[in-house]
């Protein structure tokens, strides 16, 4: 009786063949056939990427840069609020 041999991937291969069904379009059975696995993997893979991956996350730098600009924001938009304050305080002391 002979002993079949179980063949193992790397995870870059799969995240490249995931990627090619996911990002670039390829259809699972003609990324599989060009792939040299059986389709049925590679849904599997595909099908495991999807519902275990964490949705897209951006990069703590960019977190932080867009932080530092927000901050800078509110803070320009705080001392518009107080400017108007003063101003409308102004306007109604010479109407009356």
């Amino acid at each position: 009786m002979k002993k079949t041999v179980r063949r193992k991937f790397t995870d870059e291969f799969k995240e490249g063949a995931v990627k090619l069904v996911t990002e670039q379009g390829y259809k699972i059975s003609e990324a599989a056939r060009n792939l040299g696995i059986h389709a049925t993997q590679l849904r599997r893979w595909v099908k495991g990427k999807s519902l275990d991956a964490p949705p897209v996350t951006t990069s703590t730098v960019q977190l932080q840069a867009e932080l530092k600009q927000l901050r800078r924001e509110n803070e320009r938009l705080r001392m518009e609020r107080e400017i108007l304050k003063k101003a409308a305080a102004f306007f109604a002391k010479e109407s009356v």
